[in-house]
């Protein structure tokens, strides 16, 4: 169970800009059907990422649209972390994920942020799904995760060694990200 307050049933927006203010990536959620919809807009990719996920914020489903009206990607999960594409492809090198994870944008760690349950000095370890939004590349890449205090947190890519430390609101959402995001005061 999340340790942050739950975001109101009429949904909510999100946007955040590059350190020179230009919209790097928004996301509208939406409550529906027991579970929560994000229609995420990757604005440097000129893409949009489409996430179904439950009410405790585990991801169910991922649609990727660059220029098409049909997904250029559509992954699903059975819910015990077996992945595959919706053509019924099963994706074996993502089997053991849990989350999904677009480098355009902070919504992604924001939704593992508000899901995970850990406490202050806590750390954890997940396998997440990397997409590479112009190459399509998908893949599993480990990543851990620590809370720092009580609105602060750390993600590292364990296999980059890349460590971002970032500041969250009242829901766990990612406020900034030094040198790459920064969430707009409207949001």
């Amino acid at each position: 169970m999340s340790h942050y307050k739950a975001l109101p049933a009429s949904g909510y927006r999100f946007e955040w800009c590059s350190p020179d203010n230009q919209l790097a990536s928004s996301a509208v959620l939406r409550w529906e059907n027991e579970g929560w919809t994000a229609e995420v807009a990757l604005h440097r990719d000129d893409a949009v990422a489409v996430f179904r996920l439950s009410a405790q914020w585990q991801v169910q489903q991922m649609l990727l649209f660059r220029d098409m009206t049909e997904p250029d990607l559509w992954l699903a999960t059975d819910g015990r972390g077996r992945w595959g594409e919706m053509n019924g492809a099963h994706r074996t090198e993502l089997d053991g994920c849990v989350d999904v994870d677009f480098a355009g944008t902070p919504f992604t760690n924001s939704a593992v942020i508000h899901r995970l349950p850990l406490h202050v000095g806590d750390i954890t370890d997940i396998p997440v799904i990397t997409i590479d939004v112009e190459t399509l590349s998908v893949i599993n890449e480990p990543q851990r995760y620590h809370r720092v205090s009580e609105h602060t947190w750390q993600y590292h890519s364990l296999s980059s060694g890349q460590v971002v430390t970032v500041n969250v609101d009242e829901f766990g959402f990612v406020i900034d990200e030094p040198h790459t995001f920064v969430r707009t005061p409207n949001s």
